[in-house]
């Protein structure tokens, strides 16, 4: 009832000016002397003042009807960042913000080496940390060429000391800075998120501004990741797969579940199908790029790209051994799991000539009807006898689970992380988690029959 009053009030403002604008002209339509014309000139300048004027309050008034009609939504179920779908939804609805146009940015336009060999731009997102510099060393320490990897760092933030410390590597990398670094304008139960909407605008600049240029890839590292020094290899030996198989969409050099104590050190060559987009360290192509920038959420890009809107039944590549590891727990996520998870992945510190290792097995044809047949003949143990070693038998074993309860407090056992993004577990492939456990390759695997995920479970 108070909206349609306030529609009614915008309505009366509008005809009053549009009815007073009409009766100006009318007395000033006459011809009259060069005083009295000169008067009616101003005074038909003052009403389109005063029309302009009424317009724009007529256009507040609706952005703030706009506001406390989505306000009144029902809030999201939790507090934490899993309410990073609805919250990108409705930030889309906001009024749009105001974009600076990017400055021109120097960014290396060779987008293939002379062999016909892809360049693979390196963009790491930085802000205001001066510890950029632990990952900038690493990535210039292992890159095996600086033609083919080029390192573009895009600042966003306008932190003058981050900026001189990037600054520091000369010609070892390029930077380039997010020009629009204008505050968000959030709902006020988003406030504490407002700097999820900042990493969504950063990374949408940069992947454009990267992308125009003509790459076929892009490899995305945060600024608080160190690298493996097989980390380039992996990418050179897995790109290829994104152009032959339409049902992979990105690789990952990051394993959710690769702490110590639940990979094989012993197969750091080892890599793996996930319906769980990991991110962390990833590569995706200009076509995905294309794909997706046209719909980029303004809040919360990572949960957005694990809805099935976005996935559309799309895998990533990922490692038994991770690539990447993080070293940053002061951050927009407050250390979410850093102590409990992710300061314990192990980093793999063997070189895999990745380059070398043919990688067909991990298209899905050929992984379907292996890995998914293999896992199904393997004995179903429980917990416990995991635990205890009382497993007679040598090689792979199942744990089976068919509930979100019973998976959750199994993975709590077994030390994984037990949480779900739009239904799926972190690295499940099919619901099926692969880990390794007491010198043992065990998969927990929902039944032979399984339906697929439930948006519900998360």
């Amino acid at each position: 009832m108070r909206t349609r009053k306030v529609l009614l009030v915008i309505g009366f403002l509008v005809t009053w000016t549009y009815a007073t604008y009409y009766l100006l002209l009318r007395q000033t339509g006459i011809h009259t002397s060069r005083h009295q014309s000169l008067q009616a000139y101003k005074l038909n300048s003052q009403v389109r003042d005063a029309n302009l004027q009424s317009h724009h309050l007529a256009k507040n008034v609706f952005e703030f009807v706009k506001l406390k009609y989505l306000e009144k939504q029902p809030p999201p179920v939790a507090s934490t960042p899993q309410i990073s779908i609805v919250a990108a939804e409705i930030s889309a609805e906001l009024p749009e913000q105001h974009v600076a146009k990017a400055a021109t940015a120097r960014i290396p336009t060779k987008t293939y080496l002379a062999n016909g060999e892809p360049v693979f731009p390196v963009v790491v997102f930085a802000c205001n940390r001066v510890s950029v510099k632990k990952c900038i060393d690493n990535l210039v320490q292992y890159r095996p060429s600086v033609e083919q990897f080029p390192i573009i760092v895009s600042q966003d933030c306008g932190d003058e000391p981050t900026k001189e410390a990037i600054l520091s590597y000369g010609k070892q990398v390029t930077l380039i800075e997010q020009p629009d670094l204008s505050d968000i304008t959030v709902l006020p139960k988003e406030k504490k998120f407002k700097g999820y909407y900042k990493i969504a605008r950063h990374y949408g600049w940069a992947l454009n501004t990267t992308f125009a240029v003509g790459f076929e890839f892009v490899i995305i590292v945060e600024d608080d990741l160190n690298v493996a020094p097989d980390f380039f290899e992996y990418f050179l030996g897995t790109h290829k797969l994104l152009k032959q198989d339409p049902s992979l969409w990105c690789v990952s050099a990051w394993n959710d579940n690769g702490k110590a104590a639940v990979v094989d050190a012993a197969q750091p060559e080892l890599l793996y199908r996930t319906d769980f987009f990991p991110g962390l360290g990833w590569m995706l192509t200009k076509d995905l790029w294309a794909e997706l920038s046209v719909k980029w959420p303004k809040s919360f890009w990572d949960d957005w790209i694990r809805h099935p809107a976005q996935r559309k039944d799309r895998v990533c590549i990922r490692p038994e051994i991770s690539r990447t590891r993080t070293f940053g727990k002061i951050g927009v996520s407050n250390g979410l799991f850093f102590d409990k998870y992710l300061k314990h992945i192990k980093l793999s510190e063997d070189f895999v000539q990745f380059t070398k290792i043919n990688m067909s097995y991990l298209l899905k044809d050929n992984y379907d009807n292996t890995f998914l047949r293999r896992v199904y003949t393997y004995p179903i143990v429980t917990y416990d006898e995991l635990r205890r070693n009382l497993i007679r038998i040598e090689g792979p074993v199942r744990i089976q689970y068919t509930t979100r309860e019973q998976y959750k407090r199994t993975t709590k056992m077994l030390g994984l992380m037990d949480d779900f993004k739009s239904g799926v577990p972190r690295t499940a492939y099919h619901g099926i988690v692969s880990f390794y456990y007491n010198k043992r390759r065990v998969h927990l695997a929902p039944k032979a029959n399984w339906k697929g995920y439930e948006l519900s479970w998360s």
